[in-house]
């Protein structure tokens, strides 16, 4: 261990830690509804929720998993960079609405909305299963970019035994305090957190490409290294990858904010306005984004020699180019930005379950303070059985629950926004869809052997994420001809035209 990183490094955690046990106070209010404890009221304004959604998105398994796929794959791992920027539109237009209706009936998960729009017990049960379960692995993988940084700083001890103590400890804290404050206490850290991390970046887009060289050289040299490697790639696509890069990009887009953790975000915000405006200043993350890849490269050229695991390429890169006092500024920023998010899934999944299956299926007519208290409970079970995930269970394992994570979600899109626009689309012909696209998305994954997420489908080498989608929507749009020719009861529509309009009333006017 250097003692002047570590000190940094736990002095900023300390902070962190503050600043989420004092996050309880801000603006206070009855932390025994799930309304307040799960989505800080729907209170949070502009400029706290482009922190808290962006430190929701942007996690520390981003800062190590891209840099690590472009350090191992080479221009591959840019997929990520359009996917964050295309995406911007869509929800530029497509959430206000999901914003204005949430509000207007006081939906809290994505699961409430399709049951109130398609009088659909099991849709709902669909959505949650479907979004609790693409959680858990998110959680876990958070854990690699914390347990990266701590190998580095020396932490690993006897066996791994001080990793995982320090790992166990900060989890500790999180669970903690997110019980204590819900999501104002991500929001609050996201502002530490996403600070930290801009600081970061810029100083290692301007201090490691000065040392090595410039980024010509960077790019010279990263080519000549992947080439070289067993499997050989390059810092350009090759031509054959262009379909899998697209769809990927695509179906990564699409995936993105329906994760329940997204969608917790989206909705603790204001007003439809506060949305429209993060549509607008979010694709500043996507070029942060894209200087996270080119630390790829820069490990490549720097000679760093990661001895076969990929996700050591940043934590070292940054140890072998900074000083000290910087290592621990640095590793900081990659470990908080594995908390926020973390926190944030493990309310959403707690939202989830306690709205959607403990009191729609084991306590109908359980008060408020019961929702809440199970939210509460589940959130902690989330967290810890993350923890379980990444201590207990190999990374490989995890990994591929999270490939699966985001097919399952595309599965819920038409669901969701499709009931946003029209309810032509039969409530039972999206239940059936949405089971195809699961079935379809991890039987094509699993047939090669969850090695990756791409498919060849008539020798298209694509996504099978949107392989899937495509097969569920073509599966909803014949069955609901069928079952409308049927004149089968689609259920009642409990939102009405107005509610998908609605602006904040009175109630956020006054708390500003």
């Amino acid at each position: 261990m250097n003692a002047t990183a570590v000190t940094i490094f736990l002095i900023l955690f300390v902070l962190v830690t503050v600043v989420g046990f004092y996050a309880a106070n801000w603006r206070k209010a009855d932390l025994t509804r799930l309304e307040e404890w799960g989505l800080a009221g729907r209170r949070l304004g502009t400029l706290l929720s482009w922190f808290l959604i962006g430190g929701d998105l942007y996690t520390a398994y981003t800062f190590i998993a891209v840099p690590a796929l472009a350090f191992g794959a080479g221009a591959l791992a840019f997929f990520a960079v359009p996917y964050t920027i295309i995406i911007y539109p869509f929800i530029f237009v497509v959430f206000p609405r999901f914003w204005s209706v949430a509000k207007a009936k006081g939906y809290i998960t994505a699961s409430d909305y399709v049951k109130g729009r398609f009088e659909s017990r099991g849709m709902a049960l669909a959505v949650a299963f479907t979004g609790i379960l693409a959680t858990m692995p998110y959680i876990a993988l958070q854990l690699v970019g914390m347990q990266a940084v701590l190998q580095t700083l020396g932490f690993g001890g006897v066996g791994g035994a001080g990793q995982d103590i320090a790992l166990i400890i900060a989890f500790a804290v999180v669970a903690f305090y997110t019980y204590t404050a819900g999501l104002r206490a991500p929001a609050m850290v996201a502002i530490v957190k996403d600070t930290l991390i801009y600081i970061t970046i810029i100083a290692a887009v301007i201090v490691i490409p000065t040392a090595l060289g410039g980024f010509g050289h960077i790019f010279h040299v990263a080519n000549a290294k992947l080439a070289a490697a067993p499997i050989p790639h390059s810092v350009t696509l090759a031509p054959t990858l262009y379909a899998a890069y697209a769809t990927l990009a695509l179906g990564s887009a699409l995936a993105l904010f329906f994760y329940p953790h997204a969608i917790t975000a989206m909705f603790a915000t204001k007003s439809r306005q506060v949305i429209r405006r993060n549509a607008a200043f979010l694709p500043l993350y996507s070029l942060l984004l894209g200087v996270i890849a080119l630390l790829g490269f820069m490990a490549l050229t720097a000679g760093v020699n990661v001895h076969g695991d990929n996700n050591l390429a940043v934590p070292l890169l940054f140890e072998k180019e900074f000083p000290q006092w910087f290592v621990g500024f640095g590793f900081a920023a990659i470990f908080i930005g594995a908390l926020v998010p973390a926190a944030i899934m493990s309310i959403a999944s707690g939202s989830l379950f306690s709205r959607n299956i403990y009191k729609e299926y084991f306590a109908k007519n359980a008060p408020p303070e019961s929702e809440a208290k199970v939210a509460k409970i589940v959130a902690l079970v989330m967290t810890f059985l993350g923890l379980v995930f990444a201590l207990a269970i190999p990374v490989q394992f995890s990994l591929y629950l999270q490939t699966l994570g985001g097919i399952w979600i595309l599965q819920t899109i038409i669901m969701i926004v499709g009931g946003l626009y029209t309810r032509w689309f039969h409530r039972t012909a999206l239940l059936i869809g949405w089971a195809v696209g699961m079935i379809v998305g991890t039987a094509m994954t699993a047939s090669v052997g969850f090695a990756s997420s791409f498919f060849n489908l008539g020798g298209v080498i694509g996504y099978a994420g949107i392989w899937a989608l495509i097969a569920n929507a073509i599966v909803v749009v014949v069955l609901t001809l069928v079952f409308n020719a049927a004149k089968m009861h689609n259920g009642t529509d409990q939102t009405t035209v107005p509610d998908y309009a609605f602006e904040e009333g009175p109630t956020e006017v006054t708390l500003g």
